[in-house]
């Protein structure tokens, strides 16, 4: 593990197969999924994975692991400060923006 600013922080890595499958490193949480989208908070900030018929085949959070499989249309980015990352927030304020 890296050393980011004080605290032990896992490595994040991308693998993305044929647009079929992607495998997912680094993740410390999903905060929503659907078979068009899903987001995940990563230790590199928030990542949003859009697709079709997209579906979470495993998950594994002490590992900060995900797998996902389906049609994969688009990986983007954001800043972990940017609305869906606020701790101070509750699960069910974060899945009504």
């Amino acid at each position: 593990m890296e050393e980011f600013n004080g605290t032990k922080q896992r490595t994040h890595k991308l693998t993305l197969n044929n647009r079929r499958s992607c495998t997912v490193t680094g993740v410390a949480d999903v905060l929503s999924f659907d078979v068009s989208e899903i987001m995940l908070e990563t230790d590199q900030g928030m990542l949003m994975i859009k697709g079709s018929e997209l579906h979470v085949n495993r998950l594994t959070l002490e590992k900060g692991e995900v797998d996902v499989d389906g049609k994969i249309d688009s990986l983007t980015y954001s800043e972990a400060g940017s609305g869906y990352g606020n701790k101070n927030e509750s699960f069910l304020s974060k899945l009504f923006k």
